[in-house]
Parts: C-alpha cells; structure tokens; sequence
C-alpha cells in the first residue's frame, strides 16, 4: 500500500483468493461463488477481479482488514497532490492508461443493445479472457500517479464506498449531463475511473464517474481496491 493523506491505499487493482485457502485465486473472469468468503489482495502483474458489485468488493477488503476508498482517498490518489487531470499529468497521453478500446459487448455479442442481456452478456467470461483488452495490473507502467497507485484511470472500473447524493457535486467536478442525473440515482453506487473501453463519456482521467448503478450491480467492467486507516 502506499500513504495518500490520512489513508493508506493499494497500490494495485484487487484480485480474489479463496478466505479460508488463500494460495487459491479466484479466476478474474469470473463471477465470485454464491455462499465463498473472499479476501482481496493487491500485487503487480496480475489480472484484477471484475464482474464484482459493491457488496462483495467491500467484504472483500473488509476481509484482508481493509475497507474500500471513500471516493475522497480515491480521487486524490488517482490525481496527486497537485490535483492533476490525470495520473500521469494534467494533458492525456493515449495509451498511457488502459482505454479507448473497443466496445467488446459489440464485438462479440452484436451491435443491436436490445438483444443484449445482463447476465448472459454482460457478464459473460469470455469477454475479460479475450487478448488484448483487460491488462494485467502494471503493465501500462505510464498509467501511475505521484503516489504510486496504478491503473487508476481505464482497466477496470473501480467501487468507492460513497453513495450518490447531492454531496457528490462538493467532491468532484461532475459534468452538466450528470449533475441532472443525481437526484434519480440518489442511493446508487459509485465507480470510478472507466474501464479499458472507455474514455472521457462520464468526465475526464481521475474524474470519470458512474452513478448509474446500484450497489449489488456487477458486469465485466466492475473492479474495485482497497484502502486503510494507517497504524
């Protein structure tokens, strides 16, 4: 973990491993089992966990004695002190992060969203066991904040312990589109960053936002970190 103010962060995206077996990894492309306690873990050159909603992220955390980031500890891990755009700086650099890729639900699925269906697409392993799209945490060595923390902008998507209220317009800048959206996503979850298909829809680097979702909502693009309270 790495120091970010008054908490400590991960410095990778998590992956699972079995509580009670912890030299067994849960595959990263698949959804954690019904009724199996998990621990998160954060390591350099491993695929992180998606297809995770709030609720099993923070068990997760809580755990291996974490807990998830509050999107304050998020945000200023992902910018830095000098509260830059992105990890890296203030001006984008494609290919720095994990994103702007191709849309896979397309891709492998079809490009009519009508005929597209939660668990059976969304949710769908193939997605994150296909090359070339989910990077294994580190690899994009430029996508690293000041702090040290990787992968924080594009790769997976990543749950904050905040809940969406009016508040959330004092934590971040939030675009036009989605402060008219607050009122009827109040109680949804947060996740931050975008993923590795994704670029500037929901705001721009450390800023992207989604409050479109509930907490028990989980998909291939849904990944998470942890973070502490320092000893």
């Amino acid at each position: 973990m790495t120091r970010v103010a008054k908490a400590c962060v991960d410095r990778w995206e998590a992956h699972l491993v079995h509580a009670e077996a912890p030299e067994r990894v849960h595959p990263h492309n698949q959804r954690p089992e019904a009724g199996v306690s998990y621990a998160a873990r954060s390591a350099s050159g491993a695929f992180p966990q998606a297809y995770v909603s709030r609720i099993e992220a923070r068990a997760a955390c809580e755990v291996s004695g974490k807990r998830l980031c509050t999107l304050g500890e998020w945000y200023r891990a992902c910018r830095g002190d000098k509260g830059a755009t992105f990890p890296y700086g203030w001006h984008e650099k494609r290919g720095a992060c994990n994103a702007q890729k191709p849309h896979l639900l397309g891709k492998l699925f079809g490009n009519d969203p009508r005929r597209w269906d939660y668990v059976k697409h969304f949710n769908a392993p193939e997605l994150n066991a296909t090359p070339g799209f989910l990077a294994k945490t580190g690899e994009h060595a430029e996508c690293t904040s000041p702090a040290g923390t990787f992968d924080m902008v594009g790769n997976v998507h990543e749950w904050v312990s905040d809940v969406v209220d009016r508040t959330l317009e004092q934590k971040l800048p939030l675009r036009e589109d989605i402060q008219k959206k607050l009122d009827v996503n109040t109680g949804h979850g947060i996740f931050m960053g975008g993923f590795y298909s994704t670029g500037d829809e929901h705001g721009k680097g450390c800023g992207f936002v989604t409050i479109g979702h509930e907490p028990k909502y989980h998909d291939y693009s849904t990944g998470f970190r942890c973070c502490k309270d320092p000893t």
